[in-house]
């Protein structure tokens, strides 16, 4: 699928741009928005740990900086043979735009080998809907 293909070099770019001297674990990610335009991140890790961010952090914050709030789908690439899935907290913040039929594609070093809906990474989320008052 050519678009799933681009959303796995647009996060294996990112990726190989990562600032992980301290873990040594550099992680990529690629998400489309509702628009058809991708957005990619890598992490960024800081000397005083809890000050890093993400690579799923850093594509939201891009879609977001780019004016766009939706995310149709998104694929996280990690630096070894296996997948990995996004952290609690990235989950939740893709549950910010995404609606729970989002698809999440954890990537190992051939491409996507996972495929999940949010909702299943991340069932009876707190969202935006949460906070509607009656």
């Amino acid at each position: 699928m050519a678009g799933l293909d681009e959303l796995f070099d647009r996060a294996k770019a990112a990726r190989d741009r990562a600032y992980a001297p301290y873990s040594r674990f550099p992680v990529g990610a690629a998400l489309r928005s509702a628009s058809g335009a991708v957005f990619s991140g890598c992490n960024v890790e800081n000397a005083a740990y809890p000050l890093g961010v993400c690579a799923e952090t850093s594509a939201i914050s891009a879609m977001v900086a780019a004016g766009e709030t939706r995310i149709v789908e998104i694929l996280v690439l990690g630096p070894g043979p296996g997948r990995i899935a996004p952290c609690g907290a990235c989950r939740q913040r893709i549950a910010e735009f995404a609606p729970g039929e989002a698809l999440i594609h954890l990537a190992d070093k051939t491409g996507a080998a996972e495929t999940v809906s949010l909702s299943e990474l991340l069932p009876r989320a707190f969202g935006p809907a949460s906070l509607t008052r009656d």
